[in-house]
């Protein structure tokens, strides 16, 4: 009996392939579908912030930081809108002669988001420009 040897390399061919291929990382998840303004509208939170944002817009002060002090305490999802929130309530409290607080709110919006930086009309203001600069040395 004569017996030839089998040819190996196509089995070992096929076992590298199946190594390879249990080795291969699997696709990354699929991202979650971006988040609707009638979604956000729904939060408690971001509510009061766009109502904090209306109502200083309209120049009702005093609403718009009962407004402002309610979408923090209910708990702002991002760090911008809690650093806004933080800015408006900065210019509400300077512009009402309450210094401490206006400074302890720059505080918050840089502790919030440290990326938050005035535009250069916001920081130029002479009422809250100078306690905003007074943070940034």
């Amino acid at each position: 009996m004569n017996t030839l040897p089998r040819p190996r390399l196509p089995l070992l061919m096929l076992a590298a392939a199946l190594l390879a291929a249990g080795c291969a990382t699997p696709p990354p998840p699929a991202a979650p579908p971006p988040t609707g303004l009638a979604e956000v509208m729904e939060r408690p939170a971001e509510k009061a912030l766009l109502d904090g944002i209306r109502a200083y817009d309209d120049a009702q002060y005093a609403q718009a930081e009962k407004a402002l002090r309610l979408a923090l305490a209910e708990g702002l999802h991002s760090a911008r809108d809690r650093a806004t929130a933080h800015k408006l309530l900065a210019f509400i409290t300077c512009t009402s002669a309450r210094m401490d607080d206006c400074q302890t709110q720059f505080r918050e919006a840089r502790a919030a988001d440290a990326g938050f930086v005035l535009s250069r009309s916001e920081a130029g203001h002479p009422v809250w420009g100078p306690v905003y600069k007074s943070l940034s040395q």
